[in-house]
Parts: structure tokens; sequence; C-alpha cells
């Protein structure tokens, strides 16, 4: 089993920055694929960056060149930077894991580890 713990959400004005943390624990870090997905209310839980265990990265077309996802496999740890916030990036961002050798995943059916969520909320 693969324990998630997501941090680091809350409340930002519209143009400022985040950081979201997902802390990893159960078994070894490294060979999981790691994501970030979000949900908005009424919405799909949909992909929004995904980083292979080699670091290959794979994001959604609306946050290219606004967010950045990596990863610390010392740390077990997985970040999602997010910047130049928008409204429409409010929702609640959950990390997703799965054991994993290849390219970054960008299928949510993909993922049996999943963390609690946090909250994300954009002012405009």
């Amino acid at each position: 089993q693969v324990q998630l713990v997501e941090s680091g959400g809350g409340l930002v004005q519209a143009g400022g920055s985040l950081r979201l943390s997902c802390a990893a624990s159960g078994r070894t870090f490294s060979p999981y694929a790691m994501a970030w997905f979000r949900q908005a209310p009424g919405k799909e839980r949909d992909i929004v960056a995904s980083i292979s265990w080699n670091s290959g990265t794979y994001y959604t077309d609306s946050v290219k060149g606004r967010f950045t996802i990596s990863r610390d496999n010392a740390k077990n740890t997985v970040y999602l930077q997010m910047n130049s916030l928008k409204p429409e990036d409010t929702a609640v961002y959950y990390c997703a894991a799965v054991y994993s050798r290849g390219l970054p995943i960008s299928s949510k059916a993909a993922y049996n580890y999943w963390g609690q969520g946090t909250q994300v909320t954009v002012s405009s």
C-alpha cells in the first residue's frame, strides 16, 4: 500500500502562486509514476500534470508554461509549482500514484493510489 498526503493548498489572488506537496509513504517511492489531478464542483476529475519514475513529464494544455511538476525521491515527495494562477484553476487537487517504469501517465483510470485532496481557491 502507498499512502499519499497532500498539502499546500489555500486561497490566493489571481496571478499569484502556490506550491502543492504530496508526501508518499508505505513503499519505495522511486518506481512510481505520480500525478496531480483536479476536480472543480460539478465537474470530472481531470489530469493536471504527471511525472514518470525517471522524471519525464506531461501537462494538460491549460497549465503549460504556468505549472511545473517535480519529484524528490530522497524525500518521497512530488510537487506542483503553480504560477500565474487563474480563477479557473480553482478546484480540489489530488495526488495519485501507480507503480510504473514507463512514460508519464495521464489516464485517471491507471492510478490506483490517491490522496485525500487539497483545496485551491483563486480569487479574481
